[in-house]
This record gives structure tokens, C-alpha cells and sequence, in this order.
């Protein structure tokens, strides 16, 4: 293990297989894919490029568990997965290191996410005894009418790779929770942190086959058409780009499954004149520069009110100059590197069309050679208008493009001026136009006077081809159930023996 990782304090967490029906398993192939370090570009190790036939073995072993898996009790499931959260958090150090090394973001960030990570799991710990049923009121006198909640089957989960930890343990966490077993697609850029999870599973005694990781780079879309296409799968729950999304979902239609897609977004952040200004800013920085911008809830279009937008352009500006953009494992690194080249040109065009169209560059606007091929200057553009790409496309990426506009109702349109819909923030301190606007954004999570609304507790998901569903709080587990009702007929009579 060398390159640009410390040691891990454990080595037997990093895997370089796939995790099948409890097993370190290659490609039936004998193919693997390689995998870089976005920092370094060196090569981290190479996984194996499974297809169409290793996810059908990994399908066939969560069907195989799930007879057994589903009949144990809610409070088994809770204490399997509460031993797992603690694994997490006891190698939190180990799972950085790995989240890091893969995904670039800076090592602080990194120890972040792998506590929300394993707080999904603890969350849904303590869901898993709580499936609650109802007893309904027949309108037949002799019926009684009452309902149970089933696990839905086996799951195939697919996630990206912004959150290598996270998105993983958002989604199996209420799988098992509900008494499913699942077959998950590690991110091809970034197998090794799910490696390491599948790993802490095997140590946390969840039994072979209830979960199982496939990994694939090129064979990506194979491997995403045999879940969505199997009889023996029931349900997918994707995170990713709205077309892929779009493309899953026409795959399952031949099955007729149950889905959850968190897909693209293009966040609205709008500062009124009226809000707390060193507050707004702070959130903003936090929203929009969060692993560099690669997240979906990140901050896009950046809206500012008329009457403090210069003094809101000066100090944007002036926290933006305090960040240090680096190695991820360097001390003092703020922002690590993107994840790779593609996503670099991407956010140069991005730019390079705000000022084609007259947007002015306060801070950046270019790569940093000298760091590598995907380093970013963190870029902050004033001036910016609604023909601009920037205004309709999601960058995911750290440039803020900072536009003016006048009157609320203008704002609000111009925020729901786009196809997709998963968060929206603002920033006000008159209650009633907190009402008011939150109602009016037509997103699935509103952030008001905060940047970061991410929290197992709370339901995540878009609106409009943003997705639908909902990961974490209550409603999450029930993405992974389904409700069968039971009529008792012929009750009613008098008590036998009675005159």
C-alpha cells in the first residue's frame, strides 16, 4: 500500500475483491478495472470488473438468505446492525483514510462522513423493531380488517461516488432494517471504502447472502440492467444523474418494481435582504464548497438581493481566499481535487461561459496545474444572468456564480425555473416570508438560514425529476417494506353460551 495513503491501522480493511454470499470473490472473468487516486492520479489497486453473470450469483444469494433473513425479528436485525454501526465507528480513522485516498475530499471531511455514514445504520437500528401495522374500522359487521408491513425482497442499491460511505449505509441500513436482503453496486471510482463496510459486515455477523457488493467500472450499465430487469429483484433504490435515473427506471418497467431514486439537482440559495449577512454567508460557503461542490444538495445558483448584493460579493470573496486547496491528507487542506478530469472540463466551461456572457471572476476561474490534472481554484463570478450554463445546468463542482434579483415573487421563479427539484435554501429573518417562500420552492428539502440539512433523522429526497422517495427518518424504512392487509370475515357473534 503505497502512494499517497498513511498506513491504515488495520491492512485487512482494505479488500481488493468483491463481497458475495460471504465470501472475497473476483470476476467469474478473471478481468479487473483499476483505480486512481484523484490527487496523485497513481493507482490505488484494481477490483474486479464483474458482469452480468457475477450479479446474477450475487442475486441468487440474497434470494437464497432472505427466507431465513425476513423471519427474524425486528430486534435481531436492530442489534445486527447496531454492532455494525460500532465497527464503523471504531475504525472511523481506517474508512477516512480509504474515503480520502479514493474520493479526494479532505481527511476532516472524510471523518465527517463516516460518522453520518454509521449513523444510518444506528438510526435504522432502532427503526427496525418499529414496523408498525393497522387495525381499520370494517364498514362489514362481521369483517375485522388489520394490516402487516413485509420486507419487499431482495434490493438492488446503486450509489455514487461523492459519499463512499454514506450513500451506502443511507440505503442498506433500512434494507436490513426491514428484513431485506440486498445485492449493492460499489461506485466504480470509489470500491474500496464499500470494501471496507462490506468487510466490518462480515465482522458484525450479518449472515452470508443478506448483503453482497458487486463491483464494476465499464460493465456499469450490465450490471445496472441485470437488477433492474430480474424477476428475482424487487425493489431499486438509486442515487445518481437524473439520465441514468431515467434509463433505470424504463429497465424496471419490465418487472413492474418498487423504486427510489435520489437523482440531479441544482440548488436555489437565495439571500434577502433582510437576513443575517455573516450568517447567509457562512451557510453559503458551507453549501456550496462542501466537498467541493460534488454533492447534489450543494448550492448552484446563488441569489442575492438587490440592496446587500455587493457587500454579499465582498465577503463571499473574502472566506473563499482563506481556503487551501490540496492533497486531501496535507494539514490545513480545506478542498481536495475533483474526481476526475471530465468533471474539471466541465466546471472550466462553466466559467469560461459566464464570462463569454459578461460574468466578472472575483477569486479563480481556472486549474491548478501545479497540484494535477483535477485540482479547481475554489471560484466565486459576480454578474451572473439566466442565459449563463451555470443557470440551468448543475455544476458539481466549486465554482459559485453569485446573481442579483429584486422582489421575492422574481426570485422564487426564477429558483423554480428548472426540471429538477431536491433542495433549496434561503436566508431571512421575517417569519412570514419563511413561510411563505418555503412553501413556494418547489423542491423536496428546504435549508432555511442553514447550509447544511443532511441528518439520518431527517427525510432526504427530491421532487420533479429530482426522484422520488425518501432516505433516513421514519419514511426511509418504508421505501424497503410493503403492506399486506388480512380481513377476518364471519366475526361478530354473540359469546357462545349466551341467551
Amino acid at each position: 500500500m503505497e502512494h499517497s495513503v498513511p498506513p491504515l491501522n488495520d491492512k485487512s480493511l482494505f479488500k481488493s475483491q468483491a463481497y458475495v454470499n460471504g465470501e472475497w470473490v473476483d470476476a467469474k472473468s478473471g478481468k479487473t478495472f483499476e483505480v486512481t487516486d484523484p490527487a496523485t492520479g497513481k493507482v490505488i489497486g484494481t477490483m474486479p470488473e464483474m458482469d452480468s453473470a457475477d450479479t446474477e450469483a450475487a442475486i441468487a444469494a440474497a434470494a437464497a438468505a432472505l427466507p431465513s433473513f425476513r423471519k427474524t425479528t425486528g430486534r435481531e436485525r436492530s442489534r445486527m446492525l447496531r454492532k455494525w454501526y460500532q465497527l464503523m465507528m471504531d475504525n472511523a480513522d481506517d474508512l477516512a483514510k480509504l474515503i480520502t485516498w479514493e474520493n479526494g475530499k479532505p481527511f476532516a471531511d472524510a471523518k465527517g462522513e463516516v460518522t453520518y455514514a454509521a449513523n444510518f445504520f444506528e438510526w435504522f437500528s432502532e427503526e427496525a423493531p418499529r414496523m408498525y401495522g393497522q387495525t381499520i374500522p370494517a364498514s362489514i359487521a362481521g369483517n375485522r380488517v388489520f394490516t402487516i408491513k413485509e420486507p419487499v425482497g431482495v434490493c438492488g442499491l446503486i450509489t455514487p461516488w461523492n459519499f463512499p460511505a454514506a450513500m451506502v449505509t443511507r440505503k442498506i441500513g433500512p434494507a436490513l432494517a426491514a428484513g431485506c436482503t440486498v445485492v449493492a453496486k460499489s461506485p466504480g471510482e470509489t470500491p474500496f471504502t464499500a470494501a471496507a463496510i462490506a468487510e466490518l459486515a462480515h465482522r458484525a455477523g450479518i449472515p452470508k447472502g443478506v448483503v453482497n457488493f458487486v463491483t464494476a467500472m465499464s460493465n456499469t450499465p450490465q450490471v445496472g440492467e441485470t437488477l433492474t430487469t430480474s424477476k428475482t429483484v424487487k425493489k431499486v433504490s438509486f442515487t445518481g444523474s437524473t439520465n441514468v435515473g431515467k434509463l433505470l427506471m424504463k429497465q424496471s418497467a419490465s418487472t413492474l418494481k418498487k423504486l427510489s431514486f435520489e437523482l440531479g439537482g441544482n440548488a436555489p440559495f437565495i439571500v434577502f435582504d433582510d437576513a443575517d449577512l455573516d450568517l447567509a454567508v457562512t451557510g453559503a460557503i458551507a453549501s456550496k464548497f462542501r466537498s467541493s461542490g460534488q454533492t447534489c444538495v450543494c448550492a448552484n445558483r446563488i441569489y442575492i438581493q438587490s440592496g446587500i448584493y455587493d457587500a454579499f460579493c465582498e465577503r463571499f470573496t473574502d472566506k473563499v481566499k482563506s481556503f487551501k486547496v490540496g492533497n486531501g491528507y496535507e494539514e490545513g487542506v480545506t478542498h481536495g481535487p475533483l474526481i476526475h478530469d471530465r468533471a474539471v472540463s466541465k466546471v472550466q466551461s462553466h466559467v469560461d461561459d459566464a464570462v463569454s456572457h459578461g460574468g466578472k471572476v472575483l477569486i479563480g476561474g481556472n486549474g491548478i496545474e501545479k497540484l494535477g490534472p483535477n485540482f479547481f481554484q475554489p471560484t466565486v463570478i459576480r454578474d451572473m444572468t439566466s442565459e449563463m450554463a451555470l443557470a440551468s445546468e448543475e455544476t458539481f463542482g466549486p465554482v459559485a456564480g453569485l446573481f442579483r434579483f429584486k422582489t421575492e415573487a422574481e426570485v422564487v421563479e426564477l429558483a423554480n425555473r428548472a426540471d429538477v427539484g431536491l433542495a433549496g435554501y434561503f436566508f431571512s429573518r421575517d417569519i412570514q416570508r419563511i413561510y411563505r417562500v418555503a412553501e413556494a420552492l418547489e423542491v423536496g428539502m428546504v435549508g432555511v438560514n442553514t447550509g447544511l440539512i443532511s441528518d439520518p433523522a431527517a427525510p432526504f429526497g427530491g421532487v420533479k425529476e429530482s426522484g422520488f422517495g425518501r432516505e433516513g427518518s421514519s419514511l426511509g424504512i418504508e421505501e424497503y417494506l410493503v403492506t399486506k392487509m388480512v380481513t377476518v370475515g364471519g366475526n361478530g357473534q354473540p359469546l357462545q353460551g349466551s341467551e
